[in-house]
Formats: C-alpha cells, structure tokens, sequence
C-alpha cells in the first residue's frame, strides 16, 4: 500500500541540521540560509579534505613554514594519511615488503628529500642510485618504508590535532567570500548531521575519483551477479590465490602495466615456492614489440608486449625541460603532449622479467593479442570469448584478473561533480579539473580561493600530480601563492635550514 500524502510530507521535511532543497539548488550560499537549516559553522582560514597522502604533504608544507594547527583542518574520513594508498598497492599486490614506483627523493615525509629513502636504506643503496639507469636499474623504496616514514612525520606536525573525522559532502562559495564546506560526522559523533566549515582558502584532494570498470566486466557482473571469479586488480581478490593453491588451474591477466606485472609475479612466485601448477594466459590489447615514440628523442623501450619506464613520467616533467614545455602550452596542444608521454608502461625489474622469460620457455605462461569480446560463467570456471590478432578464440579459466584502468571520470566522485555544477570549475584538455600553475581551480574565485592537487587534476600545465614528488610540488606551489596573499610567511633559506634539523632530530613543531 502506497503512504499517505501526510506520511509522503513529513518524510520531506528536513530535520535540523539537513540540507535542505534550497541549500542543494543554491551556488552561492548566505550565512543566513545555514542557520535557517540549523546547520552550525566553523571559522577556519585553511580547509583541505581528503586526507590523504595529498593533504598531508599540503599541510607539512604548511606547518613548517609556521602556520599553527589551529588554523588547519583536514576534513577526512580515513585514519592515517597514507590508509588508502596503501589498500590500492596492497590489493594490487604491492605489500610494505615490495618496492613502490617512486623515486628516492620523491619523500612524502620530507620536503627537502634529503637524506633520501636510498641514503635511509644503506650503503649498498648508495651506489644503485649512483649508478642508475646506465648501470642498475632505477632504485625504488620499499613501501614499508615510505608508510612508516609518513607516520613519523604525522605525529612530528601534530597532523592529529587539526583532523575532523568525517565525509565532505560539497563546497560552495560564500556571500561576501570564502567558502563553506559541508562535513557529515560519524553517526552520533555531533549534535547535527552536518556542519560548515567556514574558510578563505580549500583544497581539495580526494585522491582518485573511482574505479574503471572495462564494459564487458561491467555487463558480466550485471547478468551475472558473478564478482568472485572476474576481478578488478584493484579490488580485494586474494580469494583468487588462495584457491589456485587448493587446485591447479589458469587464470586469465589482462593488462600491460605495473599492477598486471605484479599480478603476474604474485602468480609466479606462488607457483615457484608451493610447487603449484599454475597456468598463465596474458592478455595484451596493445602489444609493444620493441621501443616506440613519436620521435628519436622521444622514445619508450619495450619488448614482449610491455612498454618499459622507470617512472610514471619522464623524470623532466619534475623540472626539466619537459616541465617548462607544458606550462606554456594550453588546449589541444597540451592534451597531445599528454597523449605523447601517456599510455600503459611499467619499470624493467630482473626478477619478473626473468620469470617471464622462464614461464615462456616452459611453456605455463602465454600471451595473446586482442580484446575479449564475451564472458559467461560454466560451472565454476568462466568461458571468455576474445578477438585476437590470430582470429576469435574461446578458452575457458578459473579466474579473469583486470589490471586495466584505475581511474573513473571525476563525475564519479560526489564532490568533483558538485564542484564542476555549482562553483565554477570546469575541465581541462584531457577532461579533468582545471587548475593555473599554482593549482587554484580555475573559475572558483571568491574573496579567497580554492586549489586542488592529485589525480583530479591531470592534465593541466604540470603532468607529474599523481605522484610522490607531484603533490610535493603542488604542495610548495600553494604554499608560495597563500604566502603572496599573507596567509603564511615565505619558507627562506634561515627557516628552511632550521626546520630540516628539526626534522633530523624528529622535533615536534
């Protein structure tokens, strides 16, 4: 039976502390329409929510050039800035014990990157990054280390007393400036179930909007209800290993990048110390025979359909060359540099490579060209149908692992799509959020300003954001540009100095 209209209005009717239709309609939001709603604010100069490892670096920044914890507020749902970092490298098997992709002065703990994570690690580290790349290949830090190394840094600036537990729901601006920035606490962790924090400056840094699902995953799980035997890489999947080690079977990896290269180690390295039979079919949709480029100066290595990097980026985009070119170019011109450096690349590390070439050789591990073009479970295996370079093949596997595309549209993210509807951002070439040099996003000036850094905003005028040393230096860039509007004082060479000692003897601040 359908409620009543009586029932139907009094589920409408907001109760303290909502937010209300007029609120949700509204760009630009008066003091009076949040105290109409019940919807209590707090005065703080400084907001970033996110929090993670692209606050924290926000806020080190922050604080070491003098700016008290009182006026800093990390809006954020996650215990430790680094917790869901750490659950993507770990589900896509990168435990602390294994080697990250960043380099080792790109320290989220340390904003001089001396001494770097090599230095940290020993002598014998020393002389790889002295030697690297001609001689070695590049150095890497344990991901162990750059965790622990964080949480080191968070008790050092007191990053606890400035988090507010909780979700962000949206941002709008002010009337007569600033911004207010809507929190949902935990249940029951506050009298109401919202709360503005009022600000001149945000920062948003939400990490990656979502995950990308390929649409035949998409349309398997849909008819299927299957999410168990075809997974995400970047889902929790160990289940996968863990039947593969009560009974041989083959699993299907697609995918050229790091995460599938460590999918495929985890899979080997299982084989190789149990004794399993495991079978490996390798899925490349694009398959890279030897280097390419656009140019001879411009060219990738790749062999056995990888393409090879040290790094995200050519290491020129943290301040080479490669830097200066992107910031002068704007529109198409960038979007084709982007697509230039772009495409799925991984390091060249000995210890797959040589278990690739092992497993080639053996036999248990093969690799077709092409797009699968059908899934459908049979009894406990699933029957995947692709379109290869050698014409339609079927073959059924005990397990499908994707390790293609980690990142959804910002649409995806609540917030992102808030931002770009009701305050002014818009997109950039490649269709992220547009941000200047100092990271302000574009269009959302308001007697203050709001920056952004991370994920969100790649391709823009600098290319590295997703990284270590990217939101370091996005970190610096916002930094410069509160200290020209006087919110914070320059870090000069005297504070700089006195500051990195006392991050030597690990001084609170």
């Amino acid at each position: 039976m359908s409620e009543s209209p009586i029932a139907q209005q009094h589920a409408r009717t907001p109760r303290p502390g909502d937010l209300t239709d007029r609120l949700v309609a509204t760009d630009v939001w008066t003091d009076q329409m949040l105290a109409e709603a019940g919807i209590p604010v707090v005065d703080v100069p400084f907001v970033t929510f996110g929090g993670g490892i692209g606050s924290f670096v926000t806020v080190d920044y922050l604080r070491i050039s003098g700016v008290p914890t009182s006026a800093i507020r990390v809006l954020t749902p996650l215990r430790t800035p680094w917790e869901s970092y750490e659950y993507l490298t770990t589900v896509s098997q990168i435990p602390r014990s294994e080697r990250l992709r960043s380099d080792s002065q790109s320290r989220p703990d340390n904003i001089w990157g001396f001494p770097s994570y090599a230095i940290a690690e020993g002598p014998k580290q020393w002389w790889n990054v002295f030697l690297e790349p001609i001689f070695t290949r590049y150095y890497t830090p344990r991901a162990g280390h750059a965790f622990t190394a964080m949480e080191r840094e968070m008790h050092r600036i007191r990053y606890p007393e400035m988090v507010v537990p909780g979700q962000v729901r949206m941002v709008r601006r002010r009337a007569g400036g600033g911004y207010f920035t809507i929190l949902t606490p935990p249940e029951g962790a506050a009298p109401t179930r919202r709360i503005a924090y009022r600000s001149q400056w945000v920062h948003v840094a939400v990490g990656y909007p979502g995950l990308k699902f390929l649409p035949d995953l998409q349309r398997y799980r849909q008819r299927y209800d299957d999410f168990a035997r075809v997974v995400n890489a970047y889902e929790p999947h160990e289940h996968v290993y863990e039947r593969l080690h009560r009974r041989p079977g083959t699993v299907l990896v697609r995918g050229g990048g790091i995460v599938a290269s460590r999918v495929l180690q985890r899979l080997i390295d299982d084989r190789d110390q149990r004794g399993l039979q495991t079978q490996v079919v390798h899925l490349f949709r694009t398959y890279v025979a030897g280097a390419h480029g656009p140019s001879v100066f411009s060219r990738r290595p790749g062999a056995d359909g990888w393409a090879y990097q040290g790094f995200n980026y050519p290491k020129s985009v943290w301040g080479g060359q490669l830097k200066q070119r992107m910031r002068r170019t704007s529109g198409e011109e960038r979007a084709r540099l982007y697509k230039e450096m772009g495409g799925t690349n991984t390091p060249l590390r000995d210890d797959w490579l040589e278990q690739l070439a092992r497993g080639r050789r053996e036999g248990w591990y093969r690799v077709v060209i092409g797009q699968i073009e059908d899934m459908r479970p049979v009894g406990d295996l699933v029957e995947v149908a692709a379109g290869t370079d050698q014409g339609p093949q079927l073959g059924t596997f005990d397990a499908v692992i994707d390790c293609t595309g980690l990142e959804a549209d910002i649409r995806e993210h609540r917030v992102l799509a808030d931002l770009l509807d009701h305050s002014g951002a818009g997109r950039n070439p490649v269709g992220r959020l547009d941000v200047g040099t100092d990271f302000e996003l574009l269009g959302t000036r308001n007697g203050g300003k709001i920056y952004a850094s991370g994920s969100a905003t790649l391709g823009g005028p600098f290319p590295g954001v997703d990284t270590f040393f990217g939101l370091q230096i996005a970190a610096q860039e916002i930094a410069d540009d509160l200290a020209r509007q006087g919110f914070v004082q320059r870090l000069g060479p005297g504070r700089s100095t006195s500051q990195w000692w006392k991050w030597v003897r690990n001084t609170q601040i």
